[in-house]
């Protein structure tokens, strides 16, 4: 078993699920034949011919250059985005029509639990597997670069059904520690054991399981993809979206977000989402325990007196830093003489709920409520009326959040900032330029100033690559997927630089020392910083 390859192949999975409704809906509007005509076009001039949703359409064309299918242009000084064809847009034009198959299934597996039940689904699903054996009949070419692109899209499509169904599975206890380390049959798991059957030997075809007669166990292989089926998660929790492109890009893409009060939203699997996100972050937590154990290591006059844990999702991190806490530092050992208080906010309902029942099932005291990582100055009134509670007192955490407030149009707009990032943004379809990103970042840091200055704040946030950097290393890093889903969902994820940079503008210091990327090269995507005044 070589891993390398095997996360390589998450990866490039990862890639396919977000590229395929992109091309998709491209090729149906007959785009992508328009810009191999034109060779090169703006993407304003795009926008107006095909009456598209430009921020939208700005983050499908710069997912398909990070996937080396077309070559993209940024120019934040005059704000020009130029778009060019090059051998990649051909092939990928030449073979799109695989991508309608897996788009088809990919609508239907958003609610696979019970697609799996329909017999129509079942024959769906084989069709397109017994497509994905035979390689699509493909006579794969001499000519290296076409070659790469089909190879590439045979992936893609695998990724499209191999997601829905890692996460299915992962969700609904198939992972579990008992299945991995014995045989089993269909029937122990589900009531409809054939059309599961179907399932399980397509996933012995991709060297899962070995079958013996009905009965069917893990590989070395099964075992990595199931030990690694959250990383599959928050990707597929954005089908509701992404399986909507159309209307992304050439519809009414505002009521996509807008739901009433109370409502489920209806763009995301909130519950995936987070799901997905305490498993693929747990490593994270980890790595934070140099930055908590050191904080909390100092004289007790100087500790915060407690920590607050800004969008908790599942409560995985505050778990994670009370048993840090508790069994490695010094307030560890003075808990009862200075308690430690631990408060979990969240805009989504569905979070504060998986927050508190985690909480309780391993018996941590914590205060849940809600709260908008927009608006600290309401979140401060809360504590202080309902808790008594200061928090600028506290050790302010969060993960992966920043980048997604709700956008607020800066108060302040500096005519000359130029941004030096290459992402692709929007708010209900509007695309909104880098230097305007750059510029609500700065003034969304500055609401927190006042709250941060006693203690600190750590953040591990996500971040986006250069495309140029992400088509050079396919099959090694998830960007192209993370910046999809958060293009099209309204979120403002920035390369590790570019929100360093902002961080300092607004006078807050970097502890260097303490500083991680991950990966540790010019790969990253996720960083860990102790920003202080």
């Amino acid at each position: 078993m070589n891993k390398e390859i095997l996360r390589s192949l998450i990866f490039r999975h990862l890639d396919g699920i977000v590229t395929a409704p992109v091309v998709a809906s491209l090729v149906k509007k007959d785009i992508l034949c328009f810009i191999i005509d034109k060779k090169e076009i703006t993407l304003s001039e795009l926008t107006q011919i095909f009456k598209a949703n430009e921020g939208y359409l700005n983050v499908a064309l710069r997912t398909l250059a990070s996937q080396g299918f077309l070559d993209y242009r940024l120019n934040n000084q005059n704000d020009e985005i130029t778009i060019s064809e090059n051998s990649g847009t051909q092939y990928l034009q030449k073979y799109s029509p695989f991508y309608f198959k897996a788009v088809s299934f990919q609508k239907k597996s958003a609610n696979i639990k019970e697609q799996i039940t329909d017999s129509s689904f079942i024959e769906d699903f084989t069709r397109l597997t017994h497509s994905i054996r035979d390689n699509f009949s493909i006579t794969f070419s001499e000519e290296p670069g076409e070659r790469k692109v089909q190879e590439q899209i045979i992936k893609h499509i695998e990724g499209c059904i191999i997601g829905p169904l890692i996460v299915y599975l992962g969700m609904t206890g198939m992972f579990h520690k008992y299945f991995m380390e014995t045989s089993f049959q269909a029937t122990e798991f589900h009531r409809n054991y054939e059309n599961f059957e179907v399932i399980l030997d397509f996933l012995t075809h991709l060297d899962w399981f070995k079958k013996s007669g009905d009965n069917y166990k893990f590989t070395e292989t099964g075992i990595y993809f199931a030990k690694r089926a959250a990383s599959y998660g928050v990707t597929v929790s954005y089908l509701p979206l992404l399986n909507r492109m159309d209307e992304l890009l050439f519809g009414n893409a505002s009521k996509l977000r807008d739901v009433e009060e109370g409502e489920d939203e209806i763009h995301v699997d909130r519950a995936m989402n987070v799901w997905g996100s305490g498993g693929a972050h747990s490593n994270y937590f980890k790595v934070a325990n140099d930055f908590i154990i050191k904080i909390f290591n100092q004289p007790i006059h100087l500790q915060p007196k407690g920590v607050l844990d800004m969008g908790c999702g599942n409560g995985a991190f505050i778990q994670h830093i009370f048993e840090t806490i508790e069994r490695y530092t010094l307030r560890g050992k003075m808990l009862e003489e200075y308690p430690l208080f631990l408060v979990g906010a969240d805009y989504n309902p569905a979070a504060l709920k998986a927050t508190r029942a985690n909480l309780i099932n391993n018996d941590i005291w914590a205060k849940v409520i809600w709260g908008d990582i927009g608006n600290p100055q309401k979140l401060a009134e809360d504590l202080k009326e309902n808790y008594e509670i200061e928090l600028s007192d506290l050790l302010n955490i969060r993960t992966f959040l920043d980048h997604n407030r709700v956008w607020k149009t800066p108060d302040h707009i500096s005519t000359k900032r130029i941004s030096t990032s290459t992402g692709a943004f929007a708010y209900k379809g509007k695309r909104l330029s880098n230097n305007l990103v750059e510029e609500s970042l700065k003034e969304h840091l500055e609401l927190w100033l006042p709250y941060i200055r006693k203690n600190g704040l750590l953040i591990i946030e996500l971040h986006a690559l250069d495309p140029k950097l992400t088509r050079k290393n396919i099959g090694k890093t998830a960007a192209t997927a993370y910046e999809a889903t958060h293009g099209f969902s309204d979120q403002y994820i920035l390369e590790i630089d570019v929100f360093r940079k902002i961080c300092m503008e607004t006078g807050l210091n970097i502890d260097k020392d303490l500083f991680r990327k991950f990966p540790d090269s010019e790969l990253a995507t996720v960083s860990i910083n102790l920003l202080k005044m």
